[in-house]
């Protein structure tokens, strides 16, 4: 991978909660228009990763995007530099419809023929949510309540989505629809870095993976490769 096709590049990442070393001098790189996935059991740092990257916790190392560096950056101005996060356990606001949960991620953006084009984009991928335009976020189901978080970080623009436990608490068919609106979402242009406990359908979507293990990058290659990967197998894809 050439230099210029770099979008996200991570460098001797460490993140720590007091005495605990969660991410640990952990460095990689995300290509414009790939899916990389990070795979590995709970507690290995993976959604740690994630927040760092998006500016809400502190870190030693460095995060660029697009040859701007990340640090000391508020979050905010990260989504507006670019990256979105879709937050593990969704982060919808239940009191507000579905319109207003969409609406609020359009704070930055004054071009009101743009925020249309968004919305009818949100609603072209989640025609659901079109439905439940004026029902409560707390009133989804959890599917539906993962479309609007999804949508809501579409909404943004940004060219970079992180996505955090996606298919979490989904049932089988809903996860089957998430994975391949996140390769629609691909496919449209949007790079994306994809934090998921399902390997096998993550290492099925993504170009490229990593695998961590407390705190550590211990495997990385395409996804088929990892896929293929004994260790893998034995450890995430159930032998």
């Amino acid at each position: 991978m050439t230099s210029s096709e770099i979008i996200l590049a991570v460098s001797h990442l460490k993140v720590s909660y007091d005495s605990i070393q969660a991410v640990d001098d952990i460095s990689f790189e995300v290509g414009k228009g790939e899916i990389v996935t990070l795979i590995g059991a709970n507690g290995a740092g993976k959604s740690s990763i994630l927040r760092a990257i998006s500016g809400l916790i502190p870190y030693s190392g460095s995060i660029t995007y697009a040859e701007k560096d990340l640090k000391n950056i508020a979050a905010d101005q990260i989504v507006a530099a670019g990256i979105a996060q879709v937050p593990e356990g969704r982060g919808i606001f239940g009191n507000l419809t579905v319109m207003e949960n969409l609406k609020i991620a359009t704070w930055q953006n004054k071009d009101k023929e743009k925020i249309a084009k968004d919305f009818e984009n949100v609603f072209s991928l989640f025609p659901r949510l079109k439905e439940r335009s004026k029902q409560q976020g707390g009133m989804l189901s959890g599917g539906e309540q993962q479309m609007l978080a999804v949508g809501r970080a579409l909404m943004t623009d940004a060219p970079m989505l992180l996505l955090d436990e996606p298919s979490m608490g989904l049932s089988p068919v809903l996860v089957r629809d998430i994975f391949k609106i996140i390769q629609d979402i691909n496919r449209a242009g949007k790079t994306i870095l994809l934090v998921e406990q399902n390997a096998n359908m993550s290492l099925h979507i993504a170009q490229r993976g990593y695998v961590l293990e407390t705190g550590r990058i211990v495997l990385s290659g395409t996804g088929k490769e990892l896929t293929g990967n004994p260790r893998v197998k034995e450890a995430y894809l159930g032998g």
